[in-house]
């Protein structure tokens, strides 16, 4: 099974491993970090599935990292607040945060949430994105190059909603047939990923022999080159 990585950023050091044991589960591992120095480190040298956001950190406001963090990642977010205030919900799910809990809260309740918001898939934030000459509307379907209609299947648009989703990381080729073919069919074919990737770089790529963005990490998987 692919595990799916958790990143907790929260100051309480004691709540964090009180977090990550309640979560703890043969489906996950856990990284914590107790700031925000620390947690922007951590994003640019790994992948996450979802990540555990406090607001009111010592190094700064959860809301300014979850901004930043909105301009290059659309990795689902659940924020934590000791504030009880309307505004502070509005504004971190204004700025892309896909779920709140206030404290105190619940472990048993934080843990339904973080299976619900991965099984659900990518955040709604992520619809639409400009790269480059690219020009990719998720929501309603439609995806151009240099301003040209590009036409691309359910599986590619999959693909690509993933590989855009952890630009700079490498994706396991084990994580994307599990993000993909997720209709429980139970068998996929070992060559089914490669042909996707090969169909989507024909259609995106100047030279799909030698890719500028859909590189192949040999023997793990594939990554979206961050330009």
């Amino acid at each position: 099974m692919d595990l799916k990585t958790i990143l907790i950023i929260e100051d309480d050091l004691s709540l964090s491993a009180g977090i990550a044991l309640a979560l703890k589960d043969s489906e996950f591992t856990f990284v914590r970090a107790k700031n925000l120095a620390e947690a922007g480190q951590h994003i640019q040298s790994a992948a996450f599935d979802l990540i555990i956001l406090d607001l009111n950190l010592p190094d700064g406001n959860g809301l300014d990292f979850l901004k930043t963090l909105r301009r290059s990642s659309a990795v689902p977010v659940i924020i934590l607040t000791a504030n009880d205030l309307e505004i502070d919900v509005v504004t971190g799910l204004e700025l892309g945060a896909d779920d709140y809990l206030t404290k105190p809260f619940s472990l048993m309740i934080l843990r339904a949430r973080v299976k619900a918001r991965l099984r659900s898939g990518p955040s709604p934030a992520w619809d639409r994105i400009e790269i480059d000459g690219f020009r990719f509307s998720f929501d309603q379907m439609e995806f151009f190059k240099n301003g040209v209609p590009v036409e691309l299947s359910k599986t590619e648009q999959k693909l690509l909603r993933l590989f855009l989703a952890n630009r700079g990381h490498t994706l396991t080729r084990a994580r994307l047939v599990d993000a993909i073919w997720t209709n429980g069919s139970g068998y996929v074919e070992e060559n089914a990923l490669s042909v996707a990737v090969k169909r989507l770089r024909d259609k995106l790529e100047d030279t799909p022999s030698s890719p500028r963005y859909i590189k192949t990490v040999y023997g793990i998987g594939y990554t979206w080159v961050a330009q």
